[in-house]
């Protein structure tokens, strides 16, 4: 039997339920310039007027986002528990001193190659994503609690390893890493480039800037990709994820190399920077900062990789540069204190109000002011959406 004309003539006029107004197509694209334009131009403001004491601060806040991102794409793309960030970075770190570093002269130096920049950067994420490899079989055979587990005995191990092997990391006492060097420009000086004086903080700013952007638009588009989908599937439902043909050894394998290289990275740079540390640095509190810096910045986002790293790593060192804390005496809180204090009270607040984070916060005030203009336009029949989970 045919349709009658009727039945026809509404579906063919049926609204469709995604559809937005190019008038708010429009503002939305215009937002987005906007919005990129207001980053470049502080940017740009931050890199001219910056003195040594801010760089330093922005760098080692930079530098933590790569980490952050790291987690991120293991914890909250792929719901994979892990506090093992902290050993991956830490062979990121000894990967680039043995390459990078100075040759001994004498028996009691630790091991160097004297190799550049160019090739003890990249080697310290391959170095580290083969570890994760290595360990990734045994690892991720199990889930939850029991990964988290696993995860955890890493550190301990690690630290038992870089405490030992002094010919690579100097032992307790620890060693200086090497720094990048461009031709002849070491970035611990003073450099032109193109006839532009740049300070040691902001050679640092750029490097870690152009490094951060990278792994944030390669980790954003990965997670738009069908290799992302699968990663959010396992992580909303393994058994869903398996029924619809994901394979969940290589979906895990692939999202645990990929965070060890970025977490291996992220040590190189953070090594280089602070020049010197010692292996007790690599530890369990370190892990931990990490995991609270992806629930208050926002699980499953690159802008909540860094919102949180600049709340957890960059918050406590604009506190102690200020002095807004007198340290020592009796009775008198100090700026540590205060920022576990105030790290516990957010996990917290966003663990029991807001499990997106700083980000889920955003996407609300979006949705409002989005619903709010529906209302004023009399576009009710268009749905309203949040940003995707991955921005």
């Amino acid at each position: 039997m045919s349709a009658s004309p009727k039945a026809t003539a509404t579906s063919t006029t049926l609204p469709t339920v995604n559809s937005a107004p190019p008038s708010r197509l429009l503002r939305s694209r215009a937002s987005r310039w906007i919005a990129t334009i207001l980053v470049v131009a502080v940017v740009v403001i931050f890199f001219s007027v910056g003195n040594d004491d801010w760089f330093s601060i922005v760098n080692y806040t930079l530098i933590a986002a790569i980490a952050a991102l790291a987690l991120n794409v293991l914890s909250g793309y792929t719901g994979q528990v892990s506090l093992g960030i902290a050993f991956f970075m830490a062979i990121g770190a000894y990967t680039s001193a043995f390459l990078g570093g100075n040759r001994p002269s004498s028996s009691l130096d630790p091991l160097g190659l004297a190799l550049p920049f160019i090739i003890w950067l990249p080697a310290a994420g391959i170095v580290a994503a083969l570890v994760g490899a290595l360990v990734g079989p045994s690892a991720l055979r199990l889930k939850g609690f029991y990964l988290g587990i696993v995860s955890l005995s890493l550190i301990f191990i690690g630290q038992y390893i870089f405490l030992n092997a002094r010919g690579i990391t100097g032992g307790p006492q620890g060693r200086t890493f090497p720094i990048p060097a461009i031709g002849g420009a070491a970035f611990d000086q003073q450099n032109a480039f193109f006839g532009l004086a740049l300070t040691t903080g902001q050679q640092y700013f750029l490097l870690n800037l152009v490094v951060l952007t990278l792994a944030s638009f390669f980790v954003y588009n990965v997670m738009r990709s069908r290799a992302g989908r699968a990663f959010q599937a396992v992580r909303d439902n393994e058994t869903g994820a398996t029924i619809m043909g994901v394979n969940l050894f290589e979906v895990k394998m692939g999202a645990f190399v990929l965070s060890s290289f970025l977490a291996g990275v992220a040590g190189a740079l953070y090594a280089s920077f602070s020049r010197y540390i010692a292996p007790d640095y690599w530890s369990l509190t370190l892990s931990i900062q990490f995991v609270a810096a992806i629930i208050i910045g926002g699980v499953a986002s690159v802008w909540g990789s860094i919102l949180g790293a600049a709340f957890v790593f960059g918050l406590p060192l604009v506190i102690d540069h200020f002095n807004w804390l007198p340290v020592g005496g009796s009775g008198i809180i100090s700026s540590s204190d205060l920022n576990a204090l105030l790290f516990g009270l957010l996990i917290v607040v966003f663990l029991l109000f807001e499990p997106g984070g700083v980000i889920g916060l955003a996407r609300r005030g979006q949705a409002l002011t989005r619903r709010f203009n529906s209302h004023k336009e009399g576009g009710e029949s268009a749905e309203i959406t949040d940003l995707p989970a991955d921005q």
